[in-house]
């Protein structure tokens, strides 16, 4: 496998897990005595934007797998028109997915809309609200990169073999 591949990979599941233990984190009065955090504060936000950048690394990971680089400026937006275009618009996320669950069936757009939300959703909940409402998008958040992450992972195991 192409090693550029797979430090995406390995920086997608770093960032989901900061993701999940920033929740942790915020919700847990005993983790925030030891680590001498006020009990009021919460790393929503940073939730979010972690959630966000798993997602991220792991289609970069898919687009390098086929050997497609996205770079600045604009690597977000060019990596996502990347993945929607040599993905989803031909069809390859549906099958690939169709063979990975055969008794469950994912449509690539659920893919592609959740990568795009979580593109907005970083942009939106980083930079304009206040972290402790974001406790319910945060959640949202983990759940849709788990989700995709496992997805393009089980995907990227299935071109290695």
């Amino acid at each position: 496998m192409d090693s550029m591949a797979e430090i995406f990979m390995n920086r997608s599941d770093n960032e989901l897990i900061i993701a999940k233990s920033l929740k942790i984190i915020s919700e847990d009065e005993k983790f925030k005595e030891d680590l001498s955090i006020p009990n009021n504060m919460t790393f929503y936000s940073a939730v979010i934007s972690h959630a966000y950048y798993s997602i991220f690394y792991a289609a970069k990971a898919l687009l390098i797998l086929k050997g497609i680089k996205t770079s600045s400026p604009d690597i977000h937006r060019k990596t996502y028109e990347e993945f929607e275009s040599k993905f989803v618009n031909t069809g390859i996320i549906d099958i690939k997915l169709l063979e990975i669950y055969k008794n469950i069936i994912i449509k690539a757009d659920t893919l592609l809309e959740i990568f795009k939300s979580e593109k907005w959703k970083r942009g939106n909940f980083t930079y304009n609200t206040l972290p402790q409402a974001n406790k319910e998008p945060a959640q949202e958040s983990i759940n849709n990169s788990t989700l995709f992450v496992s997805s393009i992972f089980e995907i990227i195991n299935k071109l290695k073999n």
